[in-house]
């Protein structure tokens, strides 16, 4: 979202199909877009091996396990995994309305960021609805506290993202990633960032069922000598925090609208990142539902108008 907001929702244009892996079942997965009515909101369908179809609305109230990735779901066969990478560059572009039809268990994982999602998109193109688009205005902080991690909304006149992170192997170690999450800077320093993971987990990992997808084709890899093993290297410096970053850009989506503040976190992810949303989403007198005014196709941020929030509450559907 930028500081000139467009004041309509959108949809796709056309439908469009991507296929790859999914990066914890190792399922060869399908899936395609297709342009949604106005209020539609994001709606994942899942085609079941039966032939029945599960429709799963992502939204907060959806979110199941948050380990290792964002499910969306309370049951096995009535779930979708791995939605962050896709909601943040849905997010990001601002689509507000698309149905989202899924042969599979989870998102396929593509190279392990965005880019392929934002490529699909501007291959599709968006269309404006004659609907106005309401945001979520952050009007009072609120911070939660999860051992050494937290994280908080605060007022801002924009959409702000302060990610810390902060891992004792030196490769890493303490990165942040700061500034106004839009259209631009999400496809410029945000996007292409890869999930990553280390070498001595991988076992593990595969004896609980996960990871059975993954390889050096989408994500980055820490070697026991706390080297990347990917022979291509990290795309940015501080490829990790920008990944971490993407992460709560896709995770923070699921308010079910786009929202008006900063988050900043320190330690994060996908838990923290689903029970932080949902600590402002309880507090009515933390934030106020808004809308552009009438007869206008774009307007600033400080321009918006609240509307009736009781009416408008697309996270508890």
């Amino acid at each position: 979202m930028s500081s000139d907001v467009v004041g309509l929702q959108t949809t796709i244009s056309r439908s469009i199909s991507l296929s790859g892996v999914g990066v914890h079942s190792g399922e060869n997965v399908s899936i395609t877009f297709h342009p949604a009515d106005p209020d539609t909101g994001i709606v994942f369908n899942r085609h079941l091996p039966s032939g029945d179809i599960v429709s799963v609305r992502a939204v907060s109230s959806q979110v199941g396990s948050t380990d290792l990735c964002t499910l969306l779901g309370k049951a096995p066969d009535q779930s979708v995994a791995t939605v962050e990478h896709l909601m943040a560059a849905l997010y990001a572009l601002g689509v507000d309305n698309i149905s989202i039809d899924l042969e599979g268990s989870e998102v396929p994982i593509m190279d392990g960021s965005a880019a392929v999602f934002i490529d699909a998109i501007d291959n599709a193109g968006l269309v404006n609805h004659s609907v106005k688009r309401r945001y979520i205005r952050v009007i009072k902080p609120v911070r939660i506290e999860m051992g050494g991690s937290w994280a908080e909304f605060t007022p801002h006149n924009g959409t702000r993202f302060e990610i810390d992170i902060d891992f004792e192997t030196p490769l890493i170690g303490r990165q942040s990633w700061k500034g106004e999450v839009t259209a631009d800077s999400f496809r410029r320093e945000l996007a292409r960032a890869r999930t990553f993971g280390f070498m001595r987990d991988v076992e593990r990992l595969w004896a609980s069922g996960h990871a059975l997808g993954s390889s050096l084709e989408n994500s980055v890899v820490i070697g026991d000598d706390d080297k990347v093993i990917n022979v291509e290297g990290l795309r940015f410096r501080d490829e990790f925090v920008r990944h971490k970053t993407l992460d709560a850009v896709g995770d923070l989506a699921l308010a079910g609208a786009q929202f008006i503040g900063c988050y900043r976190s320190y330690r994060g992810g996908h838990k923290l990142n689903a029970l932080a949303l949902r600590a402002l989403l309880a507090d009515a007198s933390a934030y106020e539902v808004v809308e552009a005014p009438a007869r206008r196709d774009t307007v600033r941020h400080g321009e918006l108008v609240a509307v009736n929030a009781a009416a408008f509450a697309p996270w508890a559907l």
